[in-house]
């Protein structure tokens, strides 16, 4: 068959360990026999981030925005563990997510890939729950300070009109560990917007959570800004829609959530998000069954996968093994990226592949063949056998292929 023509590029970010080895099978054999691919490409594995002092990073991010449509691989965020293992390092570098997320400043959307032949661990769940997490600011540009001696930390602001404020953090009488962190007014009302959007298109419940008793003034502003949001500009659609806003402290949500049927999008800071999506991707089945877009006020979409780079899996791989990494949602981050640059350039070939690529892959699973770690989540009665990664695209590609002729 002739190959899908593209007509703008899409950022590929690649990434590391056994993440980029799916990678680079998921183009070999799911991509690049159908599709005529374009992309702007930059290598964000640890060691060329390391090389270019993290410049590929930033520079990836801002093509992102040019260009409007990302692609990317799961990437190593060192620590002092990595730092060991990769004797290379000159500097235990940042996220990259959390870079591009600060030049981006968008939201991510979170959402299960949900299997009939699977049930959620939380039994009560009768549809995805899709996590809204902030993407900017908070820990993740968080500045981290380690003290030895006695003494008092003081916070202060400086204005550019000269006017200073100050708050005494905390005394000490020996050694401590300070951090200092920030959010932005446009950063959280962009986030704010981006979710009361994303339920209006969904048509779904939006709830937020936070916990302005304890930090009054930090989340108290994150709880205002949504307030004042839906207020001024949403709640008259939300009636319409018959669909609801809802914060209460996350604490209770937690509690809410786990009694909850799903079906709603739960929004969250920076870190509360990274943690509860990784809980709903678990409860749902798999980290490696939970896809994520970062959606920017001005357009822009990133898509990635939720999970790790999968080390462990990685160094069998070096020795030679066959590993069953589950390449669910890379393959899902790659065909959002197509059908979202489909719909940019008016390519409905190209939207058309995205979906028979996701809809290859479920029904793939859904025939019993799939990736080991699926294998123990399966309903009682189901049959199913475990493939490693490679066969299982294989069988992938082979229903994609019929799909298309």
């Amino acid at each position: 068959m002739e190959k899908i023509k593209m007509t703008t590029p899409l950022v590929e970010m690649d990434g590391d360990e056994m993440t980029r080895i799916l990678w680079g099978m998921i183009k070999e054999k799911l991509i690049l026999p159908f599709v005529d691919l374009k992309t702007e490409y930059y290598d964000l594995g640890l060691l060329h981030r390391n090389e270019t002092r993290d410049q590929v990073t930033v520079d990836a991010a801002n093509a992102a925005k040019r260009l409007g449509v990302a692609v990317k691989c799961a990437t190593i965020t060192p620590n002092r563990q990595r730092m060991e293992e990769y004797p290379q390092l000159t500097e235990m570098w940042k996220s990259p997510n959390g870079t591009i997320r600060a030049i981006l400043d968008g939201t991510a959307f979170r959402a299960p890939i949900v299997l009939p032949c699977i049930r959620p661990v939380v039994k009560n769940w009768e549809a995805p729950i899709t996590i809204a997490r902030h993407a900017y600011g908070d820990m993740y540009k968080a500045v981290d300070l380690e003290t030895e001696e006695p003494g008092t930390a003081v916070l202060t602001f400086r204005g550019e009109s000269g006017a200073e404020q100050t708050l005494n953090v905390q005394t000490v009488r020996g050694g401590a560990v300070w951090q200092g962190q920030h959010n932005t007014e446009a950063s959280i009302r962009a986030f704010a917007r981006s979710c009361f959007q994303y339920a209006l298109t969904r048509k779904q419940d939006l709830w937020f959570s936070t916990k302005d008793t304890i930090s009054k003034v930090y989340d108290g502003a994150f709880k205002r800004i949504f307030e004042e949001e839906y207020e001024k500009t949403y709640r008259t659609e939300f009636e319409k829609l018959g669909i609801t806003y809802f914060y209460t402290l996350i604490d209770d949500a937690v509690a809410r959530v786990i009694r909850s049927k799903g079906g709603f999008i739960w929004a969250l800071k920076n870190y509360d998000g990274d943690v509860m999506s990784d809980m709903v991707a678990a409860a749902f089945g798999s980290l490696a069954m939970m896809t994520s877009v970062l959606v920017s006020p001005d357009g822009t979409m990133e898509f990635e996968a939720s999970h790790g780079t999968v080390t462990r899996h990685y160094y069998r791989y070096l020795q030679g093994e066959k590993t069953s990494t589950n390449p669910m949602a890379t393959i899902f981050a790659w065909s959002g990226a197509l059908k979202r640059r489909g719909e940019l350039d008016g390519l409905p070939e190209l939207v058309r592949f995205g979906q028979a690529l996701e809809d290859a892959s479920l029904e793939t699973l859904e025939s019993g063949v799939m990736t080991k770690d699926l294998l123990p989540l399966v309903e009682v009665g189901f049959e199913a056998r475990g493939a490693d990664s490679e066969e299982f695209m294989d069988a992938i590609a082979a229903r994609l292929a019929e799909k298309l002729a």
